[in-house]
């Protein structure tokens, strides 16, 4: 299916079997090149804690794993983003600013690759974060985020959503090699893209942004 620009669509992480996050963008554009998001400063958003309040790296993944969680609203504080999701991939890119709208980097999310789905009244994809990230600067040096993270988890197989380290790892080698030529879309598309002012910024999310996560065969 493909969105058509303008429209809201919730990106949700899924965290095995619980809703992670949910977060309301407006489609940019939707074509060959992949999906590409805008999620502005000041939406409203959902996040998964612990009772207590706690978010998941707020503590050992071990205590994490032991304890009820549950959804509640918050605001994305950060300056808009974008988030573009190639076809047939296992990664998305985000684009970072300052505050004046200033390109500073990319972002590279390994994920379980995004599925959609549309329900008519609203829409999403669902991905499943793998915790393992590359950061992009604008000069195309990068690092590896989150390792410590991602091997804390891998531990705990019986709990852990990410299965095959080997494949999350392949995924951001193949991403870097891109980075490192320029290539798209790592040459430049976009980083000067300016949201539509006419769009509103979501208050509170739509009735559905709970429904249950497209099943992955």
């Amino acid at each position: 299916m493909r969105f058509a620009p303008g429209r809201e669509v919730l990106y949700r992480n899924i965290d095995g079997p619980r809703l992670a996050s949910v977060r309301p963008c407006r489609v940019v554009s939707d074509d060959d090149r992949g999906l590409l998001l805008w999620l502005a400063r000041g939406s409203a958003v959902v996040i998964q804690v612990a009772a207590d309040g706690r978010g998941i790296r707020d503590m050992p993944f071990a205590e994490w794993i032991g304890l009820p969680t549950t959804i509640v609203p918050d605001t994305w504080q950060g300056p808009g983003l974008l988030k573009f999701i190639p076809p047939d991939a296992d990664h998305s890119v985000w684009f970072f600013r300052d505050d004046q709208g200033a390109f500073t980097g990319w972002y590279v999310n390994l994920e379980e690759r995004a599925l959609r789905w549309d329900d008519g009244t609203v829409a999403g994809v669902d991905v499943i974060d793998q915790d393992l990230d590359v950061v992009v600067r604008p000069d195309r040096s990068w690092q590896w985020k989150d390792e410590d993270e991602f091997t804390e988890r891998l531990a705990f197989p019986d709990h852990y959503w990410v299965h095959d380290e080997a494949a999350v790892r392949a995924e951001g080698l193949r991403v870097i090699k891109l980075i490192e030529a320029g290539e798209f879309p790592f040459d430049g598309t976009w980083t000067d893209y300016r949201p539509d002012p006419s769009w509103p910024v979501r208050g509170a999310l739509p009735a559905g942004w709970d429904r249950a996560a497209v099943p992955r065969l």
